[in-house]
This record gives C-alpha cells, structure tokens and sequence, in this order.
C-alpha cells in the first residue's frame, strides 16, 4: 500500500475515533440528530457509486482468470453481440453484491451510467436476457460452468500458505427451496410438504464455499447423486494439493456401498451420521454401563469481562402455560464395531446416548434415552473427538441460510429445474467472489498475526455485512486515458484491509 494512501486512511481513522469518543459532558438541549432544510440537486460533472468495492470484485475475477476460463469453457453462443458469456454471468453476481436480490434489480443497474462507467462497460444485459441465457444451459453446460469456477478456485487456494493444504473438510447436505409458482417445470412435492426444488449441496468447510450446487426436483431423496459430486469435489481437492480429505454428512448421506472404496483411498476419513436403526439400538444397549462415558460440551472463551446471566422469559412462559417441553439431562458416548451390510469390512461407530426428560409446566413427565449414531473409518480421534466433529457440520447449516436469506442464490426466477440450477450456480458466485476475496488478502510477515485475523473475520463474515464493509463505498468514479480510478469519499475500518486486497491482486498471482 502506498505511504501516502496509509496516511490519509489513518487521518480518517483518527478524526472519526475522536469525534466518535465518549467524553462526559453537560446535558444536551435538544436531540444529536439536527440536519434541517435538506435539499437535493443533481450533479454536473462529479459521479458517484454507492457500491464503489463492487471495483476490488472485478479485480478479483479478472486476477484470478475467472473471465478467461467462464469464456474459454463456456461455449452458449454461436456470435456474441454484443455481450459474452461471462458478461452474463458477472452481471448476475455483481447485481447481487451492489445490493440486488432479484433479477428485476438488473434493471437499475443498467440505468445507472455511473454503474456502467465503473465497471467499465457501454451497457450490461437487462433481466429477460438474463433470463434468456439461464434457459440456455443444459446439464452439461452447467457442470462446465461450475468447472470454470473450480478451476479459478484452485488458483486461489495456491496463494494460501501450506498448512491450509493439510486437510480438505467436505461437507454435504440438502436443502429445499419453496415456491408457490405452479408452471415451473421440475417442481414437486418434498418431504416436508413444501412444493419446490431440492438443491444438493458439496461445500469445504475450511472456506465455506460452496464446490457443487446440484439443482434437483423437490421430491428427491437428499443423498442422490452426492457420491458423484462429492467424487468430483475429492478429485479438486486433490488437484489443490490438500494431503488428506475428511468428508462429512448426516444420516441420509450414509451411503455405505461407497465407504469401502472411500477408505481403501488411503488419504480419505469420513464421517457420517447413521440411522438409529433396531439393530443398533440392541447393540447400544448390550454394551455395559462401563462402556459408556460423559461427553463434556466445550465452553466458548468469554471474551470480555463476565456478566450477569439475562432472565430466561421464555422458559417462565412455557412453565406457566402448561407446554411440553424436552430437556438433555446428559450425553454419553460408546463405540462398536459394525460391518453394514453393503460393506466388506467393519467400521467404527460412536454411540451417543442422550437422557430426555419430558416435562409439561412444572411436571416431570417421563425421562427416556434416546440413541444416535456416527460411522467412522478414523481410529485415531477419542468417541468424544469424533461426536464434536459431527457437529461442527452445523456451519454448514450457517453457509446454506447466508446462500439463501444473505445471497439470495437458492432461488428459483426462472422457469425450469436446468435454467434455475443456471441462476443458482451463477448467483452463489457473489458467495465465492466474497471468499476469494478474503483468501487473497496479503499477509505482511511484520504484522502476520493481525493480517491472519483480518483476514480470517473477512471469510467467516456474513454477506450483507461483507457487503456493508467492502462494497458499500461511496466512491467518485473517474475516467483518464487509461485508467478508472474509484476516488473513496468516506471512510470505514475495514478500508486498510480493501487497499491491501486490490494492492495484492495487482501483483502477479502464483501459477
């Protein structure tokens, strides 16, 4: 980063904590909040851009070769007028990172002149062209697609240092997007009945980004075709050069006529969840009491100073009102051997053996144990190891409502189950861009610890705050001969870390 860039960053820092500072001081008169006889003009010859980061974004994809490689293997058009394939793609993710959620939002963008000057282009597709390319793909067009992406992703892992390469985590999972829409072709009726789609999805749990989005109809069981893509993410994690992979999924991703193959790999754990079967049940409870031991849920650090636990109203009201509720009173764990019967061999499975207690209002009702089950080929992690493990699957549960509810990706615009399968892939692209971001942030040797931390808030933060912090910048957008230069008009904290991102992608990436 340039001297005189870091001074201004921190001359703003500085003002801003000062005016900022709690100071005690007499009574106010009248409320902070004064403006009065607001008005508003138009502007001559100065531009501005709300989302002036969305320029670090196509640093980011132009960097890394995304452009060339969505171009390169994705091949929709016969002639391209005017606008290529990656122009399609980009305008869809970048729509989603400036603010949209909808394909109708396209159309603010594309009438924003300042918009279009920023990312250096005449005009952009508006949403029925959007929507025209979706219905374009065909499956195999889909899968070169989120190839493009896996190979721009393996670029981006290379920057990384080599204890990122020790182990890949691989997480599956399956998620249902409802719709109300009833001339959507692939849509039908799910477990839960919801009408809609059941998107599987393959994410490494180190980055939380998704490596397959695999659209389905609404009726498909959770675990179809997740041996495949996840064959498919273990031969990229392999290309990356991770030394040892751990795949992980609950009981509906127990596929055991793959684990043996998955096993005599030699570089793959899994883990999964098993169904608490009658068969494991008995064996559960053959076991002696001896076997079993008490599973210590670890405690979060308090990272301030300790305080005064809140009164708990909602336990207060379920009591009052007679509702029936269920405690864990406490957790056990065991093993034992089990040979599934689609498998040559035995595995190890963990037993966790929880005590409920059924109450309504203030009465005990009844107390039970009730049984769950993990299947491992790991021997070396403790029952209690493997049983904490599975549960940090839940971040996957954290990556699939940000693609929802922050990204707005797992959504259904269009109207058949390949072109939203299309719109998924290319909107979960603003999720990637975000992590890429984040993974390409230099680290200084002088200042290793603080820059690691950076960058490790950057890739777990949520979207909207991502967007917040990075893409909401208002920005004067000038136009030179041979530069487009993003002239920041405020300031915010995370503004050293975005000048220390574009600074790196300028430099050359390593092949």
């Amino acid at each position: 980063m340039k001297t005189t860039v870091l001074k201004k960053l921190r001359k703003c820092k500085r003002r801003i904590l000062n005016r900022i500072k709690n100071r005690p001081g007499p009574e106010q008169a009248r409320p902070m909040i004064t403006g009065r006889n607001i008005q508003y003009e138009i502007a001559d010859r100065v531009q501005g851009l709300a989302c002036g980061g969305i320029g670090g974004m196509v640093l980011v994809a132009r960097k890394t070769g995304l452009i060339d490689e969505i171009d390169e293997r994705l091949c929709l058009f016969k002639r391209h007028l005017p606008y290529h394939e990656s122009d399609h793609v980009l305008n869809i993710a970048f729509n989603i990172l400036a603010g949209g959620t909808k394909l109708e939002h396209l159309e603010l963008r594309r009438n924003d002149e300042v918009y279009l000057n920023a990312l250096g282009a005449k005009r952009i597709p508006d949403p029925t062209t959007a929507g025209d390319f979706c219905r374009r793909f065909q499956e195999d067009d889909i899968l070169c697609f989120m190839d493009a992406f896996n190979a721009t992703r393996l670029r981006v892992w290379r920057q990384q240092p080599d204890s990122f390469f020790q182990e890949a985590i691989l997480d599956a999972d399956g998620t249902i997007i409802g719709t109300d829409a009833s001339c959507k072709e692939g849509v039908d009726l799910a477990y839960n009945g919801v009408w809609g789609y059941h998107p599987l999805v393959i994410s490494l749990a180190n980055t939380s980004e998704p490596l397959y989005l695999v659209n389905r109809s609404g009726n498909r069981p959770s675990h179809e075709s997740a041996a495949i893509y996840l064959d498919r993410a273990i031969e990229e994690c392999r290309k990356a050069g991770f030394r040892s992979l751990l795949l992980r999924g609950d009981t509906d991703f127990t596929q055991t006529k793959h684990l043996d193959r998955w096993h005599e790999a030699g570089d793959i754990r899994f883990l999964f969840g098993i169904d608490a079967r009658a068969n494991l049940i008995g064996l559960a409870e053959e076991l002696p009491e001896s076997a079993y031991g008490f599973l210590e849920q670890p405690e979060a650090p308090i990272k301030t100073v300790p305080r005064q636990q809140p009164k708990r109203h909602k336990q207060r009201i379920v009591r009052e009102r007679g509702f029936e509720t269920v405690h864990t009173l406490n957790e056990m764990v065991a093993e034992f051997e089990y040979k599934p019967i689609a498998c040559k061999r035995p595995y190890r499975v963990i037993v966790l053996r929880k005590l409920l207690a059924t109450d309504q209002g203030q009465l005990r009702m009844f107390e039970e144990y009730r049984y769950f089950f993990f299947i491992t080929n790991d021997r070396q992690m403790t029952a209690e190891e493997v049983v904490l493990s599975a549960n940090k699957r839940c971040n996957q549960e954290n990556l699939i409502a940000q693609l929802k509810s922050g990204v707005h990706a797992l959504t259904t615009p269009v109207d058949n189950l390949n072109s939203n399968w299309a719109y998924i892939a290319m909107a979960s692209l603003a999720w990637s861009l975000k992590a890429w971001a984040a993974l390409l942030v230099p680290e200084s040797p002088r200042h290793a610890a603080k820059h690691r931390a950076e960058k490790q808030t950057l890739l777990r933060m949520e979207f909207r705050t991502f967007c917040m912090a990075i893409i909401q910048m208002p920005c004067q957008i000038v136009r030179t001969g041979r530069r487009l230069i993003y002239r920041l008009l405020s300031w915010n904290p995370w503004q050293e870390v975005f000048f220390r991102l574009v600074d790196g992608l300028h430099n050359a990436l390593l092949c």
